[in-house]
């Protein structure tokens, strides 16, 4: 065990602040995320160190469409999470109670090095439950990959508070922050969150590290052609450039609701693309909508077919057509 960061106490009351949750800890038990315990009046990180997953992905399936094209990510991910999604992907880790192994910030940073030139590993990824809710060990992780030269990635829900992520902002290259939908009713009714401490996260991300957003579109619940023009157009106040991926919804753990259409998601990548330079269709292979154009010319930037990816008109990152910059990180 490891001792949380960004907790107060008095007594033997543990009080975390490390999400928006805030929860109160008695005694012998658990936050919210499971993960987080107060003993003897300590709150501590239960999984700190503790790996429940870990694979060589390409970048794409964060996804991350616009940081590294065509690299390698060291995916890790452990258990535990601070929302509680009716339609949650990955369930097992998130609320179940998955095996894990140990492996210290060091361990894992010299097995992302030893990848970077035989896998074009570019770096971690910390991905798969939710990892701001293994605050600690990321923290000291992200610093033991840096000066391996290496990047880091978060895919998360975003749901902290402002003090913790922006210590954490430092140490992190690219962030894919899972918007489930924009309204609070849905957060509230669905996630048992608010969306509030999500687009502030949004808001902060933007200007300190690559920032893209996934949204999971689902039948009747927030796949409204109103709700995503909404969507959109908050995103654009941010930065247009910002690529947003919009997710065909499957069903999953305790939600049985068709399958998003494939016309639901045309319509929703259209009325998206009026106010976004770069939107792209995801789980939905038929569509075929993975490519990125210069928004200025056209030009086919960057080639993808299924997770294999091919530059095709690029000089840096400026359209080799037109010579407007594009938002893309890691071209040489």
């Amino acid at each position: 065990m490891h001792e949380a960061m960004f907790y107060e106490k008095d007594n033997n009351k543990t009080f975390c602040r490390l999400c928006p949750k805030l929860c109160t800890i008695s005694e012998g038990k658990t936050g919210f995320c499971r993960v987080r315990k107060n003993i003897d009046g300590v709150l501590y990180s239960l999984n700190f160190g503790e790996c429940a997953a870990m694979a060589m992905d390409p970048v794409e399936k964060k996804p991350l469409y616009h940081f590294y094209p065509g690299c390698s990510m060291l995916s890790v991910g452990t258990f535990g999470c601070n929302l509680h999604c009716g339609f949650c992907q990955n369930w097992q880790l998130a609320h179940g109670d998955p095996g894990t192994r140990y492996i210290s910030p060091q361990q894992l940073a010299e097995t992302a090095a030893a990848y970077s030139a035989e896998e074009n590993c570019a770096g971690v990824a910390y991905t798969y439950a939710e990892p701001l809710m293994w605050y600690e060990y990321i923290y000291e992780a992200s610093k033991a990959v840096r000066e391996k030269g290496l990047k880091n990635v978060l895919v998360t829900n975003g749901y902290i508070n402002p003090g913790p992520l922006q210590e954490l902002l430092p140490l992190i290259d690219a962030v894919n922050i899972d918007l489930k939908a924009f309204t609070e009713e849905f957060y509230k009714s669905t996630c048992a969150g608010t969306l509030e401490p999500v687009m502030r996260t949004v808001e902060l991300a933007a200007p300190a590290c690559h920032l893209e957003l996934t949204t999971l579109l689902i039948t009747g619940l927030n796949d409204s052609e109103n709700e995503v023009r909404e969507l959109a157009s908050w995103v654009a106040s941010i930065d247009p450039d910002i690529p947003l991926h919009l997710s065909r919804y499957f069903p999953n753990y305790k939600m049985e609701r068709e399958a998003t259409s494939l016309s639901t998601l045309k319509r929703a990548r259209d009325t998206a693309a009026e106010k976004l330079n770069y939107v792209y269709i995801g789980n939905a292979p038929s569509l075929d909508n993975s490519d990125t154009y210069c928004p200025h010319c056209g030009k086919m930037l960057v080639k993808r077919k299924g997770m294999n990816t091919q530059v095709k008109a690029l000089n840096g990152n400026k359209c080799a057509n037109c010579s407007k910059e594009i938002n893309l990180v890691g071209i040489d």
